[in-house]
């Protein structure tokens, strides 16, 4: 098994680090520079940082909370939310990120992600893919805008046509067990990862150390992402990773 990453997020909201559950009732979490720092320094492998309001309010990225972040960070930082165009993506780059998030624009238009890709590398593009089961057992519908809008796209094809196009990386979020602390999708994660040949990162229902074992043995997923399990002060990156390690998970040194 190659090494796993845990990745801490920050979702943000007016400036602010905010969590809730199923994307709704947001609650405030802190500062971003100051979470960012915290995390890197408790042994997060890299941070992402998505401003969950930018595409819904048709607004560009808040950069001076990007530079503030980024300036605390000595570890991969990944930017997304309210990038539409290739300006904008690079705009993002210039205040400090490594990489960047793609979520409604990739799928209103696909191509952006070729010309990102093209610029700066597919390993400075992540697609972000926010899932929800639908009613047929086994699918998923892709959603946009922070959750709110519904595509009709299925989220499974999706995926594989955001690698075509030149993506890097997957971050796949389970709207189903976001913040719900009861495990992340396997199911999902396991169905996106062995289709498609770049890493996925899972998301969404991160509770405890076992649901990190699950996912990553059950499934197949390359990273780990998490939010309220780390914000609350519920485990410290170093000590959730020398669990892992503990239950024979590969993790990055030092942790």
């Amino acid at each position: 098994m190659l090494t796993k990453r845990i990745i801490a997020c920050l979702d943000v909201d007016a400036g602010r680090v905010v969590k809730g559950v199923q994307f709704e009732n947001l609650r405030d979490a802190g500062d971003p520079a100051e979470l960012a720092e915290a995390h890197s320094e408790s042994g997060a492998d890299e941070i992402v940082l998505l401003d969950i309001s930018a595409a819904h309010q048709r607004r560009a990225t808040l950069l001076d909370t990007v530079r503030r972040a980024a300036k605390q960070l000595f570890i991969p930082f990944t930017v997304g939310g309210g990038i539409r165009t290739l300006e904008e993506a690079a705009a993002v780059f210039s205040a400090g990120a490594d990489k960047i998030s793609l979520n409604s624009a990739a799928i209103a238009n696909p191509a952006l992600i070729t010309q990102i890709a093209e610029r700066f590398g597919s390993q400075a593009v992540v697609v972000a893919i926010d899932a929800k089961r639908g009613q047929n057992p086994g699918g998923w519908e892709a959603f946009t805008q922070g959750g709110r809008c519904a595509t009709g796209r299925d989220a499974i094809d999706w995926a594989r046509e955001a690698e075509s196009c030149g993506a890097g990386e997957i971050l796949l979020t389970s709207m189903d067990r976001d913040g719900t602390a009861s495990g992340f999708d396997c199911d999902l994660t396991r169905t996106v990862s062995d289709l498609v040949r770049i890493p996925v990162i899972a998301s969404g229902g991160a509770g405890s150390a076992a649901h990190f074992v699950e996912v990553f043995r059950e499934g197949h997923a390359d990273a780990a992402l998490a939010a309220s399990i780390f914000h609350y002060g519920f485990h410290r990156v170093g000590e959730l990773k020398q669990q892992l390690a503990a239950d024979g998970i590969p993790m990055r040194w030092p942790c």
